[in-house]
């Protein structure tokens, strides 16, 4: 009772938003089925981190004094000393993916870059706002959807809104089929929205899969160095896949590794969100700059494939150019049923599925180049 009492006493009225906020990212994530594999454990994991006293950060042992508690620690490990949890999660990403449509046109990947403008701007306007400028990098690198990047990128550079960050990343990619759509009709008529692409894809050799992980790692490398543990392991995991001589364990790092490392990352992520860290002004700046970045990525992806119809004899449906941010392969299939809303007879997803593992790519290296220029400008 005594505990019960202290407990009580102890809440405040921050810590009760953040178990509001826990409940709503668990409402989405079973009720809404929106993203459930990262938003359930983030939300169940502000709600433990928040409860007073909680012994999930710091608990006490009889003869040895206070220790970090099982989501300190693991953030500690996992995530702050190491980067390990975002970066080990790259491999079973890397392992689902098939570049196949890229390869077939690799003109998409022009598409995957363009779609990264969103990340730059927002940067900007993050530091005219104010913010120091390893904050501004941290926000706008939400535009990448890819919540691996956003998290591992605003750790490496030490931002005070890690948990913020994260909390953005991952809600806005669980609702990238409402985002888009809005930030796509805001720069399209429905006549752009019904043109056709016929799909005719070449073929692609088993050498050219073979050789393409390897020379995007070798390249990355040496256009963005701090870039190479962000790709090299995707494309390590994408090696694997295509090698065919690992079958199991392609299995294991799309099942298996994904499950376990998301699983993880989720609830241990929440170390980051308490009360004192999240509830405050600036996380709303924060949600809104993010949300900013995903509408300005989409708007640049669009505005990018209608630039090249101005010169193309053959036209592009400028909703591929929204599909380039990594968010796969939810935005290729945002793409594909917009596309079938302005003609039943438009079949647009292999090539929305190209632009869209071109934006896994591109993404990466974003965060690769901003993790290699940022640091420099700090000292």
């Amino acid at each position: 009772m005594n505990y019960l009492l202290q407990g009580i006493t102890a809440t405040t009225w921050q810590q009760l938003v953040m178990f509001g906020i826990g409940a709503i990212l668990i409402y989405l994530a079973i009720s809404k089925k929106l993203e459930p594999a990262l938003l359930l454990p983030i939300g169940f994991g502000a709600i433990l981190v928040n409860i007073p006293f909680s012994g999930a950060l710091h608990t006490t042992l009889p003869g040895i004094g206070e220790v970090a508690g099982i989501l300190e620690w693991l953030y500690e490990v996992g995530i702050q000393a190491s980067e390990a949890m975002p970066l080990l999660l790259f491999i079973g990403i890397g392992a689902m993916i098939d570049f196949g449509p890229l390869l077939s046109n690799p003109k998409l990947i022009l598409f995957g870059a363009a779609a990264q403008f969103g990340i730059f701007a927002t940067i900007t306007i993050a530091a005219l706002l104010g913010f120091p400028l390893n904050d501004a990098a941290s926000i706008g690198i939400i535009g990448a959807a890819d919540g691996p990047t956003s998290i591992l990128v605003s750790q490496v550079l030490k931002s005070d809104y890690v948990g913020a960050i994260a909390v953005a990343a991952y809600s806005y990619m669980a609702l990238v089929p409402i985002i888009q759509p809005f930030a796509i009709k805001l720069v399209t008529t429905k006549k752009e929205r019904a043109i056709r692409m016929p799909y005719n894809p070449k073929s692609v050799s088993r050498m050219a899969r073979l050789l393409f992980p390897i020379i995007v790692t070798m390249f990355a490398g040496y256009v963005a160095p701090a870039s190479v543990s962000l790709v090299g392991l995707l494309m390590f995991g994408n090696l694997i896949r295509e090698s065919e001589v690992l079958k199991s364990l392609s299995d294991t790092a799309q099942h298996v590794l994904v499950n376990l490392i998301t699983l993880l990352l989720g609830i241990t992520i929440a170390a980051s969100m308490q009360a004192d860290k999240l509830v405050r002004v600036e996380t709303m700046f924060i949600m809104i700059l993010g949300l900013l970045a995903f509408i300005f990525d989409s708007i640049a992806g669009v505005l990018f494939a209608k630039l090249l119809n101005l010169f193309s004899k053959n036209k592009i449906n400028p909703m591929i150019g929204a599909a380039g941010i990594s968010a796969f392969p939810m935005s290729a299939r945002v793409v594909q049923r917009m596309g079938q809303e302005a003609d039943p007879q438009n079949h647009l997803l292999m090539h929305a599925v190209g632009a869209n593992v071109a934006g896994q790519i591109a993404s990466v290296i974003a965060g690769g180049v901003v993790l290699g220029l940022v640091p420099g400008m700090l000292v």
